[in-house]
């Protein structure tokens, strides 16, 4: 067994009813492998049990907070699905999540990004939805991005996949602040009680929770339909080789 296999990919700490999840796979960029949603919808649902935690602070190691689906399993029908349980499970977490992101989000870690409750981001912070680019869209990321984002913002970058930063990510709603406010607001999660913090919570997420249910299956399905197509084999392939897609002018 390789180090990388046999290391945790989340790993888990506790400080003053704050548990912080870290992500930690620095081979694929903390990629969404089907090992990292597992630990990390298991870690999630430890936390949301614990009584001392009053929130969650997810966070990572390295350059990339989240790369995005892992390409080298992206062909499996489960891949869809199992995101998003694992998004559902964020946003259906009594607790509050925080997210502080230092470094690249690509893609389907924009959606893992969305469905935290108060996102923060550091000044080299940058976000791409890269998905147009290889055939794909961003089907199910898009049950917790669409709902928070501004909807103009959402349509140049779904569609042009430029990468943008943390001032851009905070104007159109995906980003809630620069992560200067970060200890203001971890401390005032700390002052919150454990009722009045999931009871506010489910105010903020009851609308994002409804469009899980209308339209959820309808993006698994769109999205497993468009990783198996012939384009998007292609534009996966040219990415992992590092060369222009065919389409590409």
């Amino acid at each position: 067994m390789t180090d990388d296999a046999a290391a945790p990919c989340v790993r888990s700490a506790y400080d003053r009813g704050i548990t912080t999840l870290t992500l930690d796979s620095p081979h694929n960029r903390n990629a969404l492998s089907a090992r990292m949603v597992d630990e990390l919808s298991d870690a999630l649902a430890h936390a949301g049990k614990d009584p001392a935690t009053r929130a969650v602070l997810l966070t990572h190691t390295g350059g990339t907070f989240c790369a995005g689906a892992d390409l080298k399993e992206a062909t499996s029908p489960e891949g869809p699905r199992r995101l998003v349980a694992l998004l559902r499970a964020i946003v259906e977490l009594p607790k509050p999540v925080v997210a502080h992101v230092t470094g690249h989000v690509r893609a389907g870690g924009l959606g893992l990004l969305a469905a935290c409750d108060v996102p923060v981001a550091g000044p080299q912070a940058s976000f791409a939805f890269t998905e147009a680019r290889l055939g794909l869209a961003p089907a199910v990321i898009s049950l917790t991005v669409l709902p928070r984002m501004d909807a103009r913002a959402a349509a140049r970058h779904y569609l042009t996949g430029e990468v943008f930063d943390t001032a851009e990510a905070v104007r159109t709603g995906l980003v809630a602040a620069p992560e200067e406010a970060l200890d203001g607001i971890l401390a005032g999660l700390r002052a919150g009680s454990p009722q009045g913090l999931a009871e506010s919570k489910a105010l903020t997420t009851a609308a994002v929770l409804r469009v899980f249910d209308r339209d959820a299956t309808a993006l698994v399905e769109r999205s497993a339909r468009l990783f198996g197509s012939p384009e998007a084999a292609e534009g996966m392939r040219a990415f992992l080789e590092r060369r222009s897609a065919p389409w590409a002018l």
